[in-house]
């Protein structure tokens, strides 16, 4: 062996001991900065490539900054902040390319910003970047000093440094994974914690079902407030389980076993809204031959659920405000005042503070029921909900229908991609369908993909048949047999059973559709 070869493998021995602890620093702690700074001891110790530094982008995702380093004063670490295409380094971070920099003192780009020059020996020093990349995505840079003049090819080094950005990206990646892992068994830990202490035993006894974050949140902010006396306004679109969670808030509460009073604020006439929120005596006009309570009464000590809450007349808002305030109401035709004690929990589809703009809506009965708004999730915002709540919801469905009907793999996929626009009532009444209308005793994906086809052409059509109100928003005098059944049907078949939509379609008001179903005793 020649006395020119013992160098070569002298450093082909340490590029391998380089190599093998840096990888088995990797398979000994999960702790990046102790890995990292120790390989870049390694490299600088074995190899002469010093003073290493890595730079990755600051949390708040705006410029770079050296994160690790060996060889660097803490002062040196403070000042190495970078902004894409800032100097040499900025350059590496913008373009993803190494950069080599032969001479430090020969090249404009180099900032010295980190490093001051007279720290650095009095001989030619050069410096490499490589990019720290993960699939096309530039995390960082890994950055050593290199004295010029050294025996040992520059080739040599970067395919050594080549290696060593590969393990310090690998190292940051699994760090990420991990990080991202631990914060979601904290966050199902927290839940669990949550659900085993305090619970929430109605929710599965009232359909409530999943376990989704935004379910979770909405969920606990009624675990928070269910205690207290405070109004509660539910937020949300249509279809998204109001009642549900109004009666999981009430049996949550210390009015338990007291009255649950549900008023659907749409399906009320406008000329009995006040006789049948407040009651009336005898006498109090033509047909009222007893004297009645109203829904206030009715919840005293209770609940009660003003449903639809947007939907209220202004005249009424104004009565209404002013039970709130005083805590009392009078009957219809009476003058005495009656002494009330309910828990209100309204809800509404509409955005109120829109309703509050265009008049339609009292500011201060807004502020009233503003108190505690909780907002219910969208079916499409919960995805991970829709397959156990399609196999509570089959379960019901097969137990009122006295069938036995489950679904293959391949149809529960298709439900559960579906984006379900009418939420939860709109899964039940798919759900409904495809059980009265399965051809054996598996739904299959065919059967799925007719039904949702369906329910698409539904939503995409408009009815001829049917005057929509005027561009002055003012509707035409209308009687009260203006509609049939089945037009109402119809409307309400085209938009998945939401109510608003079906009036809008009609040309009637979310009031005149729900009078007109009582009538025709739909309902």
């Amino acid at each position: 062996m020649t006395s020119a070869a013992l160098p070569a493998e002298r450093l082909q021995s340490e590029e391998l001991l380089v190599i093998r602890e840096s990888a088995r620093l990797m398979g000994k702690s999960l702790e990046p900065g102790l890995v990292i700074r120790e390989m870049l001891h390694l490299i600088s110790e074995f190899l002469g490539l010093n003073r290493g530094r890595v730079v990755l982008s600051q949390p708040d995702g705006g410029d770079y900054a050296i994160r690790y380093a060996y060889g660097l004063t803490q002062q040196e670490i403070e000042r190495g902040i970078y902004r894409p295409g800032d100097g040499v380094t900025g350059r590496v971070l913008q373009s993803g390319e190494t950069a080599i920099v032969q001479d430090i003192d020969d090249d404009p780009h180099y900032l010295a910003r980190a490093v001051e020059r007279d720290r650095l020996p009095n001989e030619t020093v050069s410096f490499i970047a490589l990019p720290l990349m993960s699939e096309g995505e530039v995390l960082g840079l890994l950055g050593v000093h290199r004295i010029r003049g050294r025996t040992r090819a520059l080739a040599d080094d970067l395919r050594i440094l080549e290696i060593i950005a590969t393990l310090i990206t690998q190292i940051l990646k699994l760090n990420d994974r991990v990080a991202e892992q631990t914060a979601r068994l904290e966050h199902e830990n927290r839940e669990l914690k949550w659900a085993l202490e305090r619970g929430s035993p109605q929710q599965a006894t009232l359909g409530i079902v999943g376990e989704s974050p935004a379910l979770r949140h909405a969920l606990r902010q009624v675990e928070q407030v269910a205690s207290t006396e405070a109004t509660v306004l539910l937020l949300g679109e249509s279809g998204t389980g109001k009642e549900l969670f109004a009666r999981a808030l009430h049996l949550s509460s210390p009015r338990r076993d007291e009255p649950f009073v549900k008023v659907n604020c749409g399906a009320i006439p406008e000329n009995l809204f006040e006789s049948e929120l407040f009651g009336y005596e005898k006498g109090a006009f033509t047909g009222a031959v007893t004297a009645r309570a109203g829904y206030f009464e009715q919840a005293h000590g209770g609940t009660l659920f003003l449903d639809e809450i947007g939907e209220l007349p202004l005249a009424m808002q104004v009565k209404l405000l002013r039970v709130l305030q005083e805590k009392s109401l009078q009957r219809v035709g009476g003058r005495r005042e009656t002494p009330i004690d309910v828990r209100i929990v309204a809800a509404t589809n509409l955005d109120l503070q829109q309703q509050v703009a265009a008049g339609r809506f009292r500011l201060d009965l807004y502020y009233r029921l503003n108190i505690i708004p909780i907002r219910l999730p969208a079916l499409r915002e919960r995805r991970e909900d829709i397959r156990p709540l399609v196999r509570h919801q089959l379960n019901l469905i097969s137990q009122s229908y006295q069938r036995n009907v489950g679904l293959t793999p391949e149809a529960m996929e298709r439900l559960t991609d579906y984006p379900w626009p009418g939420n939860i009532r709109q899964l039940r009444n798919v759900l409904e369908r495809l059980v009265l209308l399965a051809e054996g005793a598996a739904i299959s994906a065919r059967e799925v993909e007719h039904v949702i086809r369906s329910e698409a052409a539904g939503a995409a059509e408009t009815p001829t048949s049917y005057t929509p109100p005027p561009a002055s928003g003012v509707r035409p005098y209308l009687p009260a047999a203006s509609h049939d059944r089945q037009q109402i049907e119809q409307a309400l078949a085209q938009t998945h059973g939401n109510k608003s939509r079906a009036a809008q379609l009609l040309g009637l008001t979310l009031r005149q559709l729900n009078y007109r179903i009582k009538r025709l005793e739909m309902a």
